[in-house]
């Protein structure tokens, strides 16, 4: 347990880890490469590593010297692994590895923690399915563990349903172009979380893969293609930066997190844009966005392309005047907790009014009170709740080591604004 402690700071600039979004694609398309890869600037935490122990269960030679790491790439087709491989409770590192694993050779079995048992695959399973891939889920339900043969893939046209997580279609284009035929990937339903899609073409670019897309309702990716080995740098992450953005918006301070700009991929970035709308101050430069806090006021924002900042934004409302209404953040409910639940959980032990509805989360500003929060093992609920400790006496974050998962030194670098 950790019991943050009030602290009213003026100016505060701080420095975030790797993107955890970029880190996982980067790695990935590292092990696909041609080539030696030097990937700088990678997140470690618990789920980024779980990818790339995965990747090196999967052949690819990987040497992690913490601040930079090398991976020789397979050029595009896994080897075979006989065990299996545990993913914890990483819904990345499984949608997309269960992806690319039909590029392999064998049939691999990705495994996890009791709360991943829950976290929904099928929608991917039926996309390999269409492309001639026997991948199922062992328990027949729709989620992990699942069992993806590879040699079974040529590639051709592809439907997927994305109404549950952007991550089907990210793992369906890490594949592609390593397909003989190449693929055409139509989207049924959805798409929730779109910048994540950005990412992925962005990450599949710097590689010197060729994408035709339609929006965001089709993509073309030619077949035969060649992920190109070289130095790739991850930028920092942006849902990291959102706390600290977050924390100013609270007490008043202002934060400057570097190296996070516009001009990220990153959709997460646009959680400032909603921070304004409530009465903040932002301040955009070529190498940094500084968050001043002022009077808050409740908003309206749809969020479906934002989901990791519900929690972050939840917290942050319950300190505005007003009610804030959070739209199309249904799919929030299947991740590491119920953010969605866990929130509204938080928020009403504090003493503040939150519901969540159908596809909707709803939070009347108030006058928050010290709580014991639980954080159900979900890192943002540990990271979101620390800011309301900021300001409100006897806030408690239970099991606060649940940050590990994203941001191992997460309070480490929230002590820095106890020095501002």
């Amino acid at each position: 347990m950790i019991e943050i402690k009030p602290h009213r700071f003026g100016h505060c600039r701080i420095s975030v880890p790797g993107s955890k979004s970029y880190t996982h694609r980067t790695m990935i398309a590292a092990a696909l490469s041609d080539g030696s890869c030097t990937v700088r600037n990678p997140l470690r935490s618990q789920d980024t590593l779980l990818t790339l122990a995965a990747l090196e269960k999967m052949g690819a030679a990987v040497v992690d010297n913490r601040e930079t790491v090398d991976i020789v790439g397979l050029n595009g087709c896994f080897k075979p692994c006989d065990e299996s491989i545990y993913l914890a409770n990483s819904g990345t590192s499984m949608r997309l590895l269960a992806g690319v694993a039909a590029l392999g050779r064998g049939t691999y079995r990705f495994t996890g923690s009791p709360r991943m048992y829950h976290r929904p695959i099928g929608h991917l399973l039926e996309a390999l399915n269409q492309l001639g891939v026997a991948a199922r889920a062992v328990e027949e339900n729709g989620c992990p563990p699942v069992e993806i043969p590879g040699e079974q893939v040529s590639g051709g046209p592809v439907t997927v349903n994305c109404s549950v997580s952007s991550q089907f279609l990210s793992s369906l284009l890490l594949m592609a172009p390593c397909t003989p035929k190449g693929m055409s990937i139509t989207i049924s339903h959805g798409l929730v979380s779109s910048p994540y899609i950005d990412m992925t073409v962005d990450i599949l670019e710097r590689f010197g893969i060729q994408v035709q897309r339609d929006g965001y309702i089709r993509f073309d990716v030619k077949g035969n293609q060649t992920y190109r080995a070289g130095v790739y740098t991850v930028e920092p992450d942006a849902s990291q930066a959102g706390y600290f953005w977050g924390a100013a918006a609270i007490t008043g301070g202002s934060v400057t997190v570097n190296g996070v700009t516009d001009a990220s991929s990153q959709g997460d970035v646009g959680l400032v844009g909603v921070f304004e709308k409530m009465g903040c101050k932002v301040t955009r430069a070529a190498d940094s966005i500084t968050v001043t806090g002022g009077t808050l006021r409740g908003v309206t924002v749809d969020m479906a392309d934002m989901p990791d900042m519900v929690p972050t934004l939840a917290v942050v409302a319950a300190f505005a005047e007003g009610t804030t209404v959070i739209e199309n953040v249904s799919h929030l409910k299947a991740k590491e907790s119920d953010r969605l639940a866990s929130t509204c959980a938080g928020l009403e032990k504090m003493g503040i009014e939150a519901r969540a509805e159908k596809d909707r989360l709803v939070v009347t500003g108030g006058k928050p009170r010290g709580a014991d929060i639980q954080t159900y093992d979900d890192h943002r609920i540990a990271m979101s709740f620390a800011m309301a400790g900021l300001v409100t006496p006897g806030v408690k974050i239970l099991e606060p080591d649940c940050v590990e998962k994203s941001f191992p030194n997460f309070w480490e670098v929230w002590q820095s604004l106890y020095a501002a």
